[in-house]
């Protein structure tokens, strides 16, 4: 490997390194799903990190209770299953070794705290530039990997700066034990919502949550069976509407009127929603008991924050020690991803699923289905067989006998 010649121009004392194989942005498990499927191809990549380990989403900014929602065959990455010990639901620790087994077993080795500033075709050379902190990267192909929850979404409420408490998003969040006693808001009803709503209940903090909008609560099982599974065998043979019809009436004859809590059902089925928007219904593990109880108190919209606590939308108005923003994430594509119209304003792909995972001249996405584990499976083997097709037509594969070169910038 040659030294980088220091120059006065930042981006000339950068080095240049030319991958052989696609550039892969993002070590998540599409990232890393997608490496693995490449290496069974015979096609080496290179895989670009901002944090320090595989899955960092997963390791730093999940709450401790979080386990799998669907049932672990869903879930599975290609080529591996998870371990047969596993429980039907593993844990977040669980799912984070299944990935580091994951990565050891293919030979993954992203290169880590690799925060990429920005990527670009060059027309005139036909290769996708990508500059991070202290390299510039250069390929024929890059694979957008960064997936749809990339960074946390924070709404701006009236009144944020003037509150005396802590106001934390779900992804700083570990457990409720830190609340314990304490009166705490929680702004967000869908699962990370409730289930921190929950966790906290379970820890003895007095917990109010903001259902703001309208969602679907349905159980996570039918006598023993995932529910998921369930409305996916129906969908083979009877229309989405049916299968959706079946849901609300069982989960209305297990949960009750979610309505009469405070709990608005869309007017859209739940599956039928999730397809369309990726708006996940919420899987009731205990969350609509405690709420049944009390032990979970439902507001309405948050009109403003105040000093001590909140006032709401229906008037009402009340103290508190601390509030948790579970709100979401986004993507960060329109950050660093320049001059491509395959994505929208909001760094999502144009075309729908199952179209979304594949651009124009070299640009690949994976994690961008709104299918979570299930479809960044799907989008890594169709990204693999296509790089694999085209790396069949590459005639000279002989400038260089390592996947990475790195050159001096002249």
């Amino acid at each position: 490997m040659d030294s980088c010649k220091e120059q006065e121009n930042v981006e000339a004392t950068k080095c240049v390194v030319w991958v052989h194989g696609p550039i892969i942005v993002g070590a998540g498990p599409s990232g890393i799903a997608v490496a693995a499927c490449l290496k069974e191809q015979g096609i080496p990549s290179v895989v670009l990190e901002r944090s320090d380990c595989i899955a960092s989403l997963w390791q730093n900014k999940t709450y401790d209770r979080l386990k799998l929602h669907l049932p672990k065959h869903f879930c599975e990455l290609p080529l591996m299953p998870f371990p047969k010990n596993f429980p039907k639901y593993p844990s977040k620790y669980q799912f984070i070794s299944y990935m580091e087994s994951y990565a050891s077993h293919f030979n993954v080795v992203p290169r880590f705290n690799q925060s990429v500033e920005s990527a670009e075709f060059d027309p005139s050379s036909e290769i996708w530039v990508v500059r991070s902190q202290d390299f510039v990267y250069i390929s024929p192909w890059i694979v957008v990997a960064t997936g749809e929850n990339a960074e946390p979404v924070i709404p701006n409420i009236p009144g944020m700066d003037l509150f005396h408490g802590s106001i934390v998003h779900t992804s700083v969040y570990k457990s409720g034990s830190e609340y314990k006693n304490k009166k705490v808001l929680v702004i967000g009803c869908g699962n990370s919502g409730m289930e921190v709503s929950l966790d906290l209940s379970r820890h003895n903090a007095i917990s109010y949550m903001v259902a703001r909008n309208t969602v679907h609560v349905i159980p996570r099982e039918i006598f023993g069976f995932s529910t998921f599974g369930i409305a996916m065998a129906l969908n083979k043979w009877f229309p989405l509407k049916l299968v959706d019809k079946f849901l609300l009436v069982v989960s209305s004859f297990m949960l009750g009127n979610t309505n009469h809590y405070g709990i608005k059902r869309p007017k859209t089925g739940p599956i039928e929603l999730k397809l369309a928007t990726g708006k996940t219904p919420v899987l009731d593990v205990g969350q609509l008991a405690k709420i049944k109880s009390g032990h979970i108190k439902v507001m309405e919209g948050v009109k403003e924050i105040t000093r001590n606590g909140a006032k709401f939308v229906d008037g009402q108005e009340k103290e508190f020690d601390d509030i948790i923003l579970a709100t979401g994430y986004k993507s960060n594509v329109p950050t660093w991803l320049k001059s491509c119209e395959f994505f929208d304003k909001d760094g999502m792909p144009k075309m729908p699923f199952p179209h979304g995972w594949k651009g124009e001249k070299g640009l690949y996405t994976v994690g961008f289905t709104k299918r979570g584990l299930h479809g960044t499976s799907s989008d890594a083997v169709n990204i693999a067989k296509d790089i694999a097709h085209k790396w069949m037509t590459i005639k000279d594969k002989s400038y260089c006998n390592s996947h990475i070169v790195l050159l001096k910038n002249s």
